[in-house]
């Protein structure tokens, strides 16, 4: 099995370090793994079956080490599904982080608002979110190893770690909205139409990726929580452009946030974070 292969791996390289929790860095957020200390990096390329991405932002590698006393596997980078190789590395990778000993997994994206109120530069707590990609990356034969054949998404997005986030938002005085995020397939910015159509299904947000993520995560009973940087106002809500570029600017603008929300959550659970939760499978 390549997940176990690559969970085998990941633990090789790091002796010492079991993670507990995996963070994923989305477009232009790679400076949180930069924090993490006695840090091991193994580029993607050396682990088995896992993804190696092809878009600027995301450096491709695994860091390995802890963070703010918490052990941890932070992706350095992930694929999309509209670079057309499906979904196969992405399931190896989360599926390799939970064998490897991760309890939860933390979801980071960029991300365009749909509220004109939530403007570039501010963090989204996910609460739940719509898959628009046309895919779900379990289709196909179930790997009864992991979980069901037919997940539940009910409460995908754990409405525990999310409470906890915004205690410690608040606790920094980190301005932290809430909302649906909407995955689109991409790699075509969404037009003012689609921006329209996207906040009467219910939409807060929209980017291409971390819905996928998410699904396999609560398939092989990881706990998920998200937060999404939002880079820009969608296309028809602000005169500013939109395209890569200024994607990554605005999500290095509001990194420092991101990555104080992190590093104070992990440090006020660190001895204790899942204490009291039901054990996961």
């Amino acid at each position: 099995m390549t997940a176990a292969k690559a969970a085998a791996e990941i633990l090789a390289r790091a002796p010492g370090v079991r993670p507990r929790v995996g963070i994923v860095l989305g477009s232009g957020l790679g400076g949180v793994a930069d924090r993490v200390e006695g840090a091991t990096a193994v580029p993607y390329a050396e682990l088995p079956g896992f993804p190696v991405p092809a878009v600027e932002g995301h450096a491709g590698r695994l860091v390995l080490g802890t963070l703010s006393g918490c052990p941890v596997a932070v992706m350095q980078g992930r694929v999309h599904a509209y670079e057309g190789a499906g979904f196969a590395a992405l399931k190896t990778a989360v599926r390799a982080l939970k064998l490897a000993g991760c309890e939860a997994l933390m979801l980071t994206c960029a991300a365009g608002s749909l509220r004109r109120e939530v403007g570039p530069g501010r963090l989204m707590l996910i609460t739940d979110h719509i898959n628009l990609l046309g895919a779900n990356p379990l289709a196909g034969p179930n790997d009864d190893a992991f979980g069901p054949r037919f997940p539940s998404l009910t409460d995908a997005w754990d409405p525990d770690l999310r409470a906890r986030l915004k205690d410690r938002a608040a606790g920094l005085g980190i301005p932290l909205a809430e909302g649906v995020y909407a995955a689109c397939l991409g790699p075509s910015f969404e037009t003012p139409a689609e921006v329209r159509m996207l906040s009467v299904l219910g939409a807060d947000a929209v980017g291409m990726s971390t819905v996928p993520e998410c699904i396999v995560a609560r398939h092989c009973g990881l706990r998920v929580a998200g937060v999404a940087v939002i880079t820009n106002l969608g296309v028809g809500l602000s005169d500013e452009p939109v395209d890569h570029d200024h994607t990554l600017r605005n999500a290095a603008s509001a990194a420092a946030d991101l990555e104080r929300l992190l590093t104070g959550f992990l440090a006020d659970h660190v001895n204790g974070w899942t204490a009291g939760d039901e054990a996961q499978p």
